[in-house]
């Protein structure tokens, strides 16, 4: 693959979406999470013209689309399979970061939105879980869970691993994810148990 001298507009959304990861929106400003993605701060602003809530808003639903992806691809094996992949992308971001970043999406999600108004990366966070649950969901009710029990167990998974990642950050260790994973796969097994 030939190497540009100007980064490219995925370089800087996988940048910022790992600088949120980190340190949240509100704790970084455009400069900086250029200077994370090693992209000048003019190139930054030629792809992001709307400054940093356009590019925190990218950088979610980017971040949102490839952790979705691995789910579409691994959720056709079943749900058990879904979830340990989504376990393992977070544990591998938690431990490769020596427990310094976590999601994006939920960093966004959890801060005060600078204004009454609501940012469009917090609305993009929104359709990010959402679409994860729904893929959940698909593949749970397509394994023969119980339709109607099918969207809230979706919502635990995608609440229990992002809380547990939030709690593995906190006590520098993987503890909390290890736990929610076992409760989590006996939870999908007995709900597909149970359609049998």
């Amino acid at each position: 693959m030939a190497k540009s001298s100007a980064p490219s507009r995925e370089r800087i959304l996988i940048g910022a979406a790992d600088m949120i990861s980190r340190r949240g929106l509100n704790a970084t400003s455009i400069r900086e999470l250029a200077k994370h993605a090693k992209a000048p701060l003019g190139s930054t602003y030629h792809y992001f013209p709307e400054g940093k809530q356009q590019l925190a808003t990218e950088a979610v639903r980017y971040a949102g689309e490839a952790v979705a992806h691995i789910l579409r691809k691994e959720l056709d094996a079943g749900p058990v399979a879904g979830l340990r992949a989504f376990l393992t992308l977070w544990r591998g971001i938690v431990v490769d970061s020596d427990f310094r970043a976590g999601c994006p999406v939920l960093a966004v999600s959890v801060e005060e939105p600078p204004t009454d108004e609501i940012p469009p990366a917090l609305v993009a966070a929104a359709e990010v879980f959402e679409d994860w649950e729904r893929l959940l969901t698909e593949a749970l009710t397509g394994h023969g869970a119980d339709p109607d029990q099918a969207p809230g167990l979706a919502a635990l998974v995608v609440a229990s691993v992002e809380g547990a990642i939030a709690m593995c950050r906190a006590k520098r260790s993987m503890e909390p994810l290890d736990q929610v994973a076992r409760q989590l796969e006996a939870l999908i097994v007995g709900a597909l148990d149970g359609s049998a």
